[in-house]
């Protein structure tokens, strides 16, 4: 079925996904905006080539559609294939979001001749790879499924779920190919990467402020042979992808902080999480936030503290998550040796998360800026 989020028209890449389903893929390329200014017109470029998913993290509600900056996003609660009801109310959106309104629906539904959209294969390893090839060939698989224009996230996403949850998800992704958001990529790079040992994962988070409203983004960071970076998807080349090579967290940290400088987003929070099991069918929970760091109430020195302390503590939980080997004169009352010891990387409490401050009340809703636009990155 022709379908299209931004005026180029694509195939249907399935005859079965027919009125209601999502067998599409967006392009990633969005219309320039018709401004009658030169001012309104960057604003609008700007907001559209954004680079933060529609979630934010502190407004997610089961049943409510989750806003980023004021802007609505609309969640697929029904699987795939696409229900009627989720399938017209995406166009809906698109008809509301789009410079064009309900025209680019018109233009899409009455155009038969349309572009097949290839779709790429899931990234294998030579045996000589090294992790960065490796980790290189996982992100471009990512950046080939494209990111999601459309204003829908076809790909629930619960961060309560289980691990084994999640990376059931995210082989559905592999098998729909179809283009994800910045929390959906955070998943699937989970399970990509759960083939290399040598590479721990951590969440990794960001929340900006422009214009009054605030915004939120999010990446995998991982660290292996004692360098950071980072995999993910994002309106923005400069923050998703960061390769293998920062010496600290605060590094990488610190490299997110200048690309939204460029977008004049001001990083507010940053928020990290634990080491996630390689395990795919592990029953524990991620640990989203284990750290939250205010980072406009912290000078960069203290920044670097705190990002520092958290590296050291996951080394030494790393240090203690090794199991010894059963001896022959472990007591039959220890339990049996063949259950697997739970990782202490998600046995801390509430109590064991850090803050540099506590967390404020809720304030009032984002204020637009005068002319009504947003610079989503």
């Amino acid at each position: 079925m022709p379908v299209s989020c931004c005026g180029s028209f694509h195939h249907g890449t399935s005859p079965r996904r027919l009125v209601r389903t999502s067998g599409f893929r967006p392009c990633v390329i969005q219309p320039s905006a018709s401004a009658s200014s030169a001012g309104l017109r960057m604003s609008r470029t700007a907001q559209s080539l954004g680079g933060v998913d529609d979630r934010d993290e502190e407004q997610e509600d089961e049943g409510e559609d989750l806003r980023d900056g004021g802007i609505p996003c609309i969640i697929n609660r029904g699987g795939l294939p696409i229900n009627e009801e989720t399938w017209e109310q995406m166009w809906r959106h698109v008809a509301r979001i789009h410079p064009d309104g309900e025209n680019v629906g018109k233009r899409i539904w009455a155009t038969s001749d349309l572009p097949k959209i290839p779709i790429p294969s899931v990234p294998t390893f030579q045996p000589n790879s090294s992790i960065p090839q490796r980790l290189e060939a996982i992100q471009k698989y990512i950046r080939d499924l494209q990111y999601n224009h459309t204003g829908t996230q076809f790909f629930e996403i619960k961060k309560s779920r289980p691990l084994t949850a999640l990376m059931d998800i995210a082989k559905e992704m592999t098998r729909e190919s179809l283009p994800i958001k910045c929390l959906e990529a955070v998943i699937l790079a989970t399970y990509l990467t759960n083939s290399l040992p040598s590479v721990e994962r951590f969440p990794l988070s960001f929340k900006t402020c422009f214009s009054g409203s605030h915004f939120c983004h999010i990446v995998l960071g991982v660290h292996s042979g004692g360098r950071f970076g980072a995999l993910g998807i994002s309106r923005r080349q400069d923050l998703m992808y960061k390769p293998l090579e920062y010496k600290t967290l605060a590094d990488l940290v610190q490299d997110f902080q200048v690309a939204y400088q460029r977008y004049w987003h001001t990083l507010c929070k940053v928020k990290i999480g634990h080491y996630v099991s390689h395990d795919p069918h592990s029953v524990e929970q991620i640990e989203w936030k284990h750290s939250v760091l205010d980072v406009d109430k912290l000078s960069k020195e203290e920044l670097k503290k705190e990002l520092d302390r958290y590296t050291r503590d996951m080394r030494l939980k790393i240090g203690k998550a090794a199991p010894s080997s059963p001896t022959k004169d472990r007591k039959k009352d220890v339990g049996s040796p063949l259950r697997n010891p739970a990782s202490p990387m998600r046995k801390n409490s509430q109590s064991d998360r850090r803050s540099s401050v506590e967390r404020k009340p809720s304030q009032s809703g984002p204020a637009a800026d005068v002319n009504g636009y947003q610079i989503r990155v």
